[in-house]
């Protein structure tokens, strides 16, 4: 990925994007998954040192009370380095019956208006650059529910994560000031956040789709 992006690996949690059913894991970044998560089976994640529920939650898409519930813990229940993690509902019918299809062109919308810095490149990045002015006002690309909102992870910055359906989520990374919290429901064009400076002092918002937890490049979806 783009060099501000390969820093990803640096937060062990941050393992994958959201996972349909019990799909393959696909992590966020455009490198392999961590050994833990590759050595899990498909819908669980091998816990690395310095995850936690929460952590472990967002990278999924998940919300930490279902990841405790799903594997009889308490909430806020410390994690053990190794320990392998349901992180997929328990699900009756294949994930084939459950699949949806990624977003047709022109269903989304832009987060914000303003020059491409740097594209999409199959295999080598994860999403696209889009520059514009710090302060400036990021729109959720379509409506959905906020799985994410923090800082947690250096090489984003301030992150927002939204969940439109079971296979597509979109990521909104370098904010300055995050305008929701995990659990909003967001309407498309809602304000999530204002675009902030990342740490090469390029401002703009790195934007990214994940359709199956395969990253899917922006412009072939956003409107021309």
């Amino acid at each position: 990925m783009n060099r501000q992006w390969r820093r990803l690996g640096a937060y062990p949690a941050w393992a994958a994007a959201l996972l349909m059913s019990a799909c393959t894991l696909t992590p966020w970044s455009g490198g392999t998954a961590p050994a833990g998560s590759m050595a899990a089976p498909a819908g669980y994640y091998r816990v690395n040192p310095g995850d936690s529920l929460a952590s472990i939650a967002a990278a999924f898409g998940q919300r930490p009370q279902d990841l405790a519930r799903w594997n009889q813990l308490e909430n806020n229940a410390p994690v053990a380095a190794g320990e392998i993690l349901r992180v997929a509902p328990p699900v009756a019918t294949p994930p084939a019956a459950t699949a949806q299809v990624a977003l047709p062109p022109g269903s989304l919308a832009w987060p914000v208006r303003g020059p491409i810095l740097q594209r999409f490149v199959p295999g080598q990045s994860t999403g696209i650059l889009i520059g514009g002015t710090p302060g400036e006002t990021v729109h959720a690309a379509a409506a959905g529910r906020v799985v994410y909102a923090g800082n947690g992870m250096a090489a984003y910055g301030p992150l927002v994560i939204i969940k439109h359906n079971d296979a597509v989520v979109t990521a909104y990374g370098h904010n300055g000031r995050l305008l929701v919290k995990q659990d909003d429901v967001v309407v498309q064009g809602q304000p999530i956040a204002e675009m902030g400076t990342d740490s090469h002092n390029v401002t703009g918002v790195q934007f990214e789709i994940r359709n199956d937890g395969k990253p899917v490049d922006p412009l072939s979806i956003l409107p021309r």
